[in-house]
């Protein structure tokens, strides 16, 4: 493939481990609310949307009673929790001195998101942070990153990343018209992979940011 004109990433799982903050919040809120917590594993194979469209199913009307425990939690919690994966950090930097223009789209709440990305340090590497509620549809819609694109002056196209570690994100990048790159396969569904294949596929970071540096 040719150098990319800019990358996109997902956030959780993608460039930083929060599976034990979000189950932690979704264990207090599953408990307020008087249902069964999932276990991680569990929720590592049920979270993929943003809490608008995953809790009305699981909640009925009592949905934003339960999204705001969930969010009372994670509020409270996920700056101490969240880290960054290993070599994100160093594959960021590399990315920055490529002059490639960078952004994240996600489909956490976008003001949590943009904590946990200042809480790094990492705000000045991204054109654009877009989470959940920014756009006017959240992932897996084109919409979120769409919007990332603009703000980072690059229209959509194949020599475009987007890059996440399931395959909704897989079927995000297509919808918007941009390559999908898979990183951190080991929850991607490989069905759901059948459906959007991934133009790419790295085990970790430092995997991706060597394939760049040869590009």
């Amino acid at each position: 493939m040719s150098r990319p004109r800019a990358i996109l990433f997902d956030w959780d799982n993608t460039l930083v481990d929060s599976w034990g903050t979000i189950h932690d919040a979704l264990r207090h809120c599953f408990v307020a609310m008087g249902r069964e917590p999932w276990s991680l594993a569990e929720v590592k194979a049920r979270t993929r949307l943003s809490l608008m469209e995953a809790f009305p199913p699981l909640f009925g009307e009592r949905w934003r009673e339960a999204r705001q425990h969930y969010l009372d939690r994670f509020t409270a919690i996920h700056l101490a929790t969240i880290t960054p994966l290993a070599g994100a950090e160093a594959m960021l930097e590399a990315l920055a001195a490529s002059t490639i223009p960078l952004g994240v789209v996600s489909n956490k709440t976008g003001r949590h998101l943009r904590r946990e990305v200042e809480h790094f340090g990492w705000t000045p590497r991204f054109a654009r942070v877009v989470g959940a509620g920014d756009a006017a549809a959240d992932k897996p819609a084109a919409a979120p990153v769409l919007m990332a694109l603009d703000a980072a002056g690059a229209a959509p196209g194949p020599d475009v990343w987007y890059v996440g570690d399931t395959a909704m994100d897989m079927e995000c990048a297509a919808a918007a018209g941009c390559a999908g790159v898979l990183l951190h396969t080991e929850l991607a569904s490989e069905a759901g992979l059948a459906r959007f294949p991934p133009a790419l596929r790295f085990a970790d970071c430092a995997a991706l940011a060597t394939y760049i540096k040869a590009l």
